[in-house]
Parts: structure tokens; sequence; C-alpha cells
């Protein structure tokens, strides 16, 4: 039998209910009060620092200060001590640069280069079909020993190489350029638009398909299934994917190509700072069939070790070569700032289909394929035949297919 609550019983019930929802409003309102209080006292304490260091630096240097140049290394400094070792910071010049290239505004010449350990010049491992670079004769193994007269040897780094090469489409880039016999030349290139393929591709050792994957990019995954299929025509029997030295900046093309070659199922998610997990891509029933193989190395990064770590699990796919680097996060998209500069930080971690994470541990291959000292001194002479880590690849694929 129901009854009826009187009147005093009711009012102490709703005086309670609002004790209760005051005193955790209280408490929600006290941890934000204390929180942004923290916030506010270490902003303090930085800007407090800075001022006391700008104060003296300014009263006392002898040299004179670029205001841009310490703005810039201010806020790469800070982007540095973040404690995210992916984050990235980008001058105005520098982001722009970037948005040019991206955009076709700016071009290289067609090569792909790396500062060469050895000689100190840059030496040149790849030349794309239809730049100027290969309309002139640049050939692989040949080296570029100077950028409109400066030496390549006082160029910091591959990227500083790199970024010396750009122009915009009818501009000319002066090089001195050393032949593989180590034949002298000065080239005046005029830059033009041409194609710069993210996949390489042939048939080796009889029947297997070896595909090389150099980044992922807008394109990738298109490339990579022609390649899939071309080779598959042409009879292939099984498949290694090169993934070495990828650094996997783009996760939804290393996702979309993954997707094509394991079964239906969850490839990726994402988990946030706060716990919560997003799924990043389901793959389709479309699969690739015959064995596979991932060639991996220490460069091996980011949507490349998702690429093969998906294919392990998913595919039953083979892991060749060394530990991967390692990087399994999900980076921002770039947050451009009023000067023009931009910034990449860590927004997420990456986990694979069983929820698992190699961040900072990398991917272990189930045959190890590390280079020799000799062999690693060596390792941009290689062909695909001679190619020791791709010998070892193919073997394993081809036992895979039985034919080994």
């Amino acid at each position: 039998m129901s009854k009826k609550i009187s009147l005093g019983v009711a009012a102490t019930i709703a005086l309670i209910a609002m004790a209760v929802t005051f005193s955790l409003t209280m408490v929600i309102s006290m941890n934000m009060f204390n929180s942004t209080v923290s916030s506010v006292k270490n902003k303090e304490r930085q800007y407090n620092k800075l001022s006391e260091i700008d104060r003296f630096v300014r009263a006392n240097e002898y040299f004179t200060i670029n205001e841009d140049t310490l703005n810039d290394t201010i806020a790469a400094g800070y982007v540095l001590g973040i404690n995210d070792k992916y984050a990235r910071y980008y001058t105005a010049k520098a982001y722009s640069e970037m948005q040019s290239v991206a955009s076709g505004k700016l071009t290289g010449i067609g090569v792909a280069v790396v500062n060469d350990a050895s000689s100190g010049y840059a030496r040149i491992i790849r030349v794309y079909d239809g730049s100027p670079a290969s309309e002139n004769g640049l050939e692989v193994r040949g080296f570029i020993t100077a950028i409109n007269g400066t030496s390549t040897k006082t160029m910091a780094d591959t990227a500083t190489i790199t970024s010396a090469l750009l122009g915009e489409e009818g501009t000319t880039t002066t090089i001195t350029y050393l032949t593989p016999d180590r034949q002298e030349q000065t080239l005046d290139l005029v830059h033009t638009n041409y194609n710069t393929p993210t996949v390489s591709y042939q048939l080796t050792a009889g029947t297997c398909g070896y595909i090389r994957i150099d980044s992922f990019g807008t394109s990738t995954a298109t490339e990579f299934k022609t390649a899939v299929d071309s080779l598959k025509d042409q009879g292939a029997t099984c498949y290694v994917f090169d993934l070495r030295d990828n650094t996997g900046e783009n996760l939804n093309a290393a996702l979309v190509s993954a997707d094509y070659c394991v079964p239906s199922g969850l490839i990726a998610q994402q988990e946030d700072k706060d716990g919560t997990t997003t799924d990043l891509r389901m793959s389709d029933e479309n699969e690739i069939t015959l064995p596979m193989v991932c060639l991996v190395n220490g460069n091996t990064a980011g949507g490349a070790e998702l690429f093969a770590n998906a294919l392990r699990k998913m595919g039953g796919a083979t892991l060749v070569g060394t530990t991967t680097m390692g990087k399994g996060v999900v980076m921002s998209d770039a947050q451009s700032f009023s000067d023009g500069s931009a910034a990449y930080i860590t927004i997420g971690l990456l986990l694979d289909n069983e929820g698992q994470s190699w961040n900072d541990t990398g991917l272990t291959p189930d045959v190890d394929a590390a280079l020799s000292a000799d062999e690693q001194s060596a390792y941009y002479d290689f062909t695909i035949e001679t190619d020791p880590q791709i010998s070892k690849a193919v073997n394993a694929a081809m036992s895979l297919a039985g034919q080994n």
C-alpha cells in the first residue's frame, strides 16, 4: 500500500539534495579553480624567467639580436620541452615552403638525396622519370657537390640540401654534378612539374612481386593497388613490401593500403589522453591471399609500422629485417599561428586491432636480417638483386609460397 510523504520529510529530502548538489558543485569548482591557479602560476613562472633572461641579455649583449630568430628559437624550444619527442615547430618560411611543395608551386629537380657520410656531399639515391634531373642525365650513385655555388658539404643535413634544390616552375638551379665514374659537370636545371611516385615495383626471383613504398602520401594507396594488381597479372606468387626508411607520415594512406591487403575487421584504433578509443578504420572483405612479407628496419615508423603490424596480425604476413622505430602515435594536423609559423603535436596513441601499442618498443621481426658494418656502408650501392635484406625477404616469401 502506498503512503503519502509528509511535507516535513519532503522538505528534508529537498534540503539534503540541495546540500549534496552544492557540495559536488563546490568540489568541482575548487578543482577547476586549483587547476586554473596552478596553470596561471606556471605561466607566471615561465614569463618571469623569460623576462629575467631578456632583461639581462638586452642590458649586456654585445651582438645585435635578430628578433625573428629569437622568437622562432623560443617557440622551437617550447615545443622541444613539452615531453613530446615527435612534436615539431616550423618557422613561417619552413611552413610556407612545405605548403608550396605540397601544392606544386615549388618543385625540386627530380632526385632523392642523402647526406653521404664518407664524402660529405649529397648522394643521389633516386632519379624520377620525366624530371629535369632525368632529362639532364643525372644517375643514381652520382653526387651533387654544389647548389648555386654553395658546397653541399656546408649544408647541415639532407633536409637542408633538399630545400636548396627547390624552385618555382621556370626558374633555374645550377648544380655541380659528379657522375658515378667521377666526372664533374656544371648543369643548369630548369624547374618543371613532374610526378614523384611513392611506390615502385618489379618481379624478382622469377615470381616474387617486390614493392617498395618510400613513404605514405595522398597518392600511395592508388599506386600501391596498381602495383599489387600489375604484379599479380605478371604471375606473382608472393609479395615483398619494402618499408625500410618509410616514416609513415600519412596514417590514412597507410590504413587504406593495409585495407587492400587484409580481411574484414578492425585495423587500428586511436587512444586519447582521457583513455577513450576511436576506431580508425574497418577493413572490407577484399584481401590479398598470396603470401606476404614486410621488410622493415629501425627507420620504419608511424603509418609504415601500422601497415606492417596490420598485415602480420590480420593477414599472416611475415616481418623480416630489424626492430622498427616504435613511433605508434597519432599526430595533429598542422596548427598555424599568427606569424605564419606552425606546429604539430601528438594527440593520441595508436593501438592495433587487439588494443595493443607498439609505441617506444617497435615491432620485432620474425626473421632477423640485420646488416653487417660493411653492408651498412654499402647500403646505397645495393640493387634489388644484390641487397642482402631483400634477398632474405624474398627467400622468406618464396618459402611461404612453397617455391624455396
